[in-house]
């Protein structure tokens, strides 16, 4: 196997084990990283069939490993965050709501480009819109979860008392897929050129 992506699978599993050791909460824990895995258990089936840019491989691993700190220590717990900035509450969920926004983008945009479904202007409007879908999409994950377990909710909503927590965190993945937009797009293009040619993945 390419030994960018046994690199690539070592950095997952050892941080989500790291992240599985005496976490802040089990419950919590298991919530957090579900999307991780769930991510790393399709891009191993579809590796061979739809294998994806390095930057998109390297974009969702920096994702994962976001998601696996978070659900050991809880969002609003996580090391070096509190008070960063001056801020009265810990800000890593926003981080981690920007990849959340940042990642299906490039997502979105990997798809729709080799698919050729969109293009040009409306390539930006699809990707920005879809990664905006999913973000409403999990803050209602967030909601059933905190109607069906009371004990859980305060750790994995992560809001910390804020009363915007769920717009901001909305905003926050705006930005994150309007700068993978602005600021990726070329580099994109660069690897999906690349990978239509049959460059390897992790040779570039």
């Amino acid at each position: 196997m390419n030994p960018w992506i046994l690199c690539w699978a070592f950095i997952f599993g050892s941080v989500l084990i790291w992240s599985g050791i005496d976490p802040k909460d089990q419950l919590t824990w298991f919530l957090e990283v579900s999307p991780g895995i769930v991510g790393g258990l399709l891009l191993l089936v579809t590796y061979r069939r739809f294998p994806l840019t390095p930057l998109l491989y390297t974009l969702i691993l920096a994702h994962c490993v976001i998601l696996f700190v978070g659900g050991h220590y809880t969002y609003a717990e996580v090391p070096l965050f509190d008070g960063l900035f001056g801020s009265e509450r810990n800000n890593y969920d926003k981080l981690g709501h920007f990849f959340q926004g940042l990642v299906p983008a490039l997502i979105a945009r990997e798809i729709l480009v080799r698919r050729n479904v969109v293009s040009g202007g409306w390539l930006v409007l699809f990707v920005v819109s879809i990664a905006l879908a999913f973000s409403a999409f999990y803050e209602m994950i967030e909601c059933w979860v905190a109607l069906l377990s009371d004990d859980a909710a305060d750790a994995f909503l992560g809001a910390q008392g804020y009363v915007w927590d769920t717009q901001s965190d909305m905003f926050m993945a705006l930005i994150g897929a309007i700068c993978g937009v602005v600021f990726l797009s070329r580099w994109h293009d660069v690897q999906l050129s690349l990978l239509a040619k049959g460059k390897k993945i992790g040779t570039d």
